[in-house]
């Protein structure tokens, strides 16, 4: 094995751990246009969940020329936005927290072990990411946009640090 190959199975390694230390879940994904001469010009837009199962997450949006690029750019924006969340021994949040992003309000509640993850699609995604095994929550707000519904569980779970 030269140096050259055994540099890049080195280089390798710690992309793969990386990898497999976060799950992702892709919560949308919309086609922008914008006006060029030649008519329109379109890309991508992904809104990507990550966490480590164990109490970190994070919420990731950006764009791209096709859906893997826009997911590839949304996984490594979501790594910089990152957030600790305290889970307690019974798998739940430590006490109840509201918060509000643009029209998107979410309340999420402790539950008893045993209870489950009773959230809407959103709210699921990013709880279940985080660790949280067992939790009660509404979205209140009258949004569906799921990025801002995200972006609001995150606000309420940054409550509790």
């Amino acid at each position: 094995m030269t140096t050259k190959n055994k540099n890049l199975s080195q280089a390798q390694k710690p992309e793969d751990k990386e990898q497999s230390e976060f799950e992702q879940k892709l919560l949308d994904v919309r086609r922008t246009a914008r006006m060029a001469a030649g008519g329109r010009r379109f890309s991508f837009r992904a809104v990507v969940v990550i966490g480590n199962k164990r109490g970190k997450v994070g919420v990731g949006i950006a764009k791209g020329a096709d859906v893997t690029l826009a997911v590839e750019k949304a996984v490594s924006q979501a790594k910089k936005t990152l957030i600790e969340v305290p889970i307690t021994k019974d798998g739940s949040i430590p006490m109840k927290v509201e918060a509000k992003y643009g029209s998107a309000k979410v309340m999420l509640k402790p539950a008893e072990r045993g209870r489950g993850i009773i959230a809407g699609g959103t709210v699921r995604a990013v709880c279940s990411l985080a660790g949280i095994t067992n939790i009660t929550s509404k979205i209140i707000g009258r949004t569906n946009n799921k990025l801002n519904n995200a972006r609001a569980t995150i606000k309420a779970l940054e409550q509790l640090i």
